[in-house]
């Protein structure tokens, strides 16, 4: 069975949904959670679903091999960026190339980088007059938002859409497409 490592910085719903869709499935598990935010309610989620959650700070991340070597104990098969907001260190990626992917609430190269997460995104999204937007998943790289995308699904905005509800129409593709993608993407690891 694949190994899921799932990193979240806040509420953790994508993380909850993944936890749950990987429960009972033969393709793999989440074994844990890692998180930036010692306050994040990721955490209550994990303890009531009996999932490993661990918090850690900026130097454990970036400064000292401490992430890494959690990591490396976990031997995890793919990495899941989801709702984590941190830049993820070279030196981590290097160490797992091309086994960490990440959500963004956006199609992507729209409304990618730095500072260009949730409400922000949306938010964006509304100001520009867009006509759709949605969901991209894709390889995490050295720079925020641009690695190789593996999958995108588009929704319409109309005008009379705000921030909040393009948000709504965002959450409802990540909870039916974000497993999904996961789960594809250990089935093809699996064939290679």
């Amino acid at each position: 069975m694949k190994r899921i490592v799932i990193f979240a910085s806040g509420s953790g719903t994508n993380a909850e949904n993944l936890i749950k869709y990987f429960h009972n499935r033969e393709t793999g598990s989440v074994i844990q959670v890692l998180t930036n935010n010692p306050h994040a309610k990721v955490l209550d989620r994990c303890k009531s679903l009996k999932v490993s959650a661990l918090s850690f700070n900026r130097i454990a991340f970036t400064q000292t091999n401490d992430v890494l070597n959690i990591l490396k104990a976990s031997e995890p098969d793919l990495i899941v960026l989801a709702g984590f907001l941190w830049k993820f260190p070279d030196f981590i990626l290097h160490e797992f190339p091309n086994k960490v992917i990440n959500i963004h609430p956006a199609l992507l190269p729209k409304f990618g980088g730095k500072g260009m997460y949730g409400k922000f995104v949306h938010e964006a999204v509304v100001a520009n007059k867009e006509t759709e937007t949605g969901i991209t998943i894709h390889y995490v790289n050295e720079h925020y938002d641009e690695g190789a995308i593996i999958f995108q699904k588009k929704c319409e905005v109309s005008t009379t859409d705000t921030a909040e509800t393009v948000a709504a129409k965002i959450h409802d593709l990540e909870m039916e497409y974000f497993p999904k993608v996961v789960e594809e993407l250990l089935l093809k690891e699996d064939s290679n």
